[in-house]
């Protein structure tokens, strides 16, 4: 683990060598210059959710093995900023200070010293939310368990449902923060009007559509004062592009809401990509950022329209650096292999397991902004036989991480 920081001395060359050394990293005892030392960024799909109103409350009060496996890794990691998705969002933010205190601020078996952030970001989102419409076309407006949540804004059975938590070591400048839950998803020029293959029809009527929200959860644009100047987390969680039909709704809402970052990026005025407090237009020209999220699109396989993803990764303004990559996962792609669940991308770029069906997939991202230095990365999924895997299986998603200066 400790030969992360002899790698930030090495150049860029021989870190695309030595990527694979690097999966489990730990910082240093003694703390550099806060204005020079490498910024690290994360995310981190945590399962943190319940299918009960208040279930994840009363997990993190008692003894969650759960909570304390994925506190461990964040303290493992200890990232300066970070996302952590599906997190279950409450009015009272009483299970991120639970979280916060019982667990990231305890040290944990597996884990590392107690990790404390003095700053967090979180608010509602639209999982969960009664829209009242027939959003999934069933006749029935709302009704009980998955019929109810195919009605809400975003799926989810009540609202806050797979929310989302942001977390800073540095000032969150909580006046400029941006959120678009509320962006109308026919008010994109070119958006993705799901179409009935049977019909050739809409497979949303006009009244429906002119109404349906963009995100699923939400779009946040959250400015963090760091050391070496603003740095805007663009964070998210897009619908996965399955549980649907054969109109392939949810796989074009994925790529809308990848989208609506790509437009971001593109700046400008944009008349049309308003927040929810009704400013307009793209981000500044010279403004640094970081793109975070469970993004639920791998650019080579699974069901998603892959052009969604690689517009972000390819997008003039993200910096090209080498894709983190994993022991653990390139062993558990191979062992998939075997059994004939292959995957096209490469088998250590998986940051996730998501079963026997779907094999592994790469769908969580950490893509910073041109004019970062990049000093490493990697994903938190060590290799099968490491003490470290017993702390790895908190979620089937894995910990992303990446160092810039």
């Amino acid at each position: 683990m400790n030969n992360l920081a002899r790698r930030h001395l090495l150049p860029f060359a021989l870190a695309l060598l030595c990527g694979a050394c690097s999966q489990t990293p730990a910082k240093t005892a003694a703390m550099p210059d806060p204005a020079t030392a490498p910024l690290r960024l994360a995310t981190y799909n945590t399962s943190l959710y319940s299918d009960e109103a208040g279930g994840v409350i009363e997990q993190l009060q008692g003894d969650s093995e759960h909570a304390r496996k994925i506190a461990a890794v964040l303290q493992q990691v200890r990232p300066d900023l970070v996302l952590l998705n599906e997190f279950d969002f409450d009015q009272a933010h009483r299970a991120a200070d639970l979280f916060q205190q019982r667990y990231l601020e305890v040290a944990q078996p597996g884990g590392g010293q107690p990790l404390h952030y003095a700053y967090r970001y979180l608010a509602p989102v639209n999982t969960g939310v009664p829209s009242g419409l027939d959003l999934d076309n069933n006749g029935v407006i709302g009704g009980e368990g998955r019929s109810r949540g195919n009605d809400a804004w975003g799926y989810g059975l009540h609202p806050g449902q797979y929310g989302m938590l942001v977390l800073s070591r540095y000032p969150i400048d909580e006046a400029r923060v941006r959120s678009f839950q509320l962006l109308k998803w026919s008010s994109m020029p070119g958006a993705i009007r799901p179409l009935d293959p049977r019909t050739g029809q809409s497979f949303y009527n006009d009244h429906v559509w002119s109404q349906l929200r963009l995100s699923s959860k939400s779009h946040w644009d959250v400015p963090v004062k760091t050391p070496g100047g603003v740095v805007h987390m663009l964070v998210s969680h897009p619908t996965p592009p399955v549980f649907d039909g054969p109109e392939k709704r949810n796989a074009a809402r994925n790529h809308d809401e990848l989208r609506l970052w790509k437009e971001y990026l593109d700046g400008g005025e944009a008349p049309w990509l308003c927040d929810d407090n009704g400013t307009c237009g793209g981000l500044a020209a010279d403004a640094r950022f970081v793109i975070l999220g469970d993004l639920n699109n791998d650019p080579v396989d699974g069901d998603g329209r892959h052009e969604g993803i690689l517009e972000l990764i390819e997008h003039p303004r993200v910096l090209r650096y080498p894709t983190p990559r994993s022991v653990g996962g390139e062993q558990t792609s191979l062992a998939y292999a075997e059994k004939g669940i292959t995957r096209r991308g490469a088998p250590a770029h998986a940051t996730g397991d998501f079963g026997p069906k779907s094999g592994t997939m790469r769908l969580d991202y950490v893509l910073p902004s041109v004019g970062f230095q990049y000093a490493g990365s990697g994903v938190f999924w060590p290799a099968q036989e490491s003490p470290e895997a017993k702390i790895a299986d908190g979620s089937d998603h894995h910990l992303v991480w990446v160092d810039v200066r």
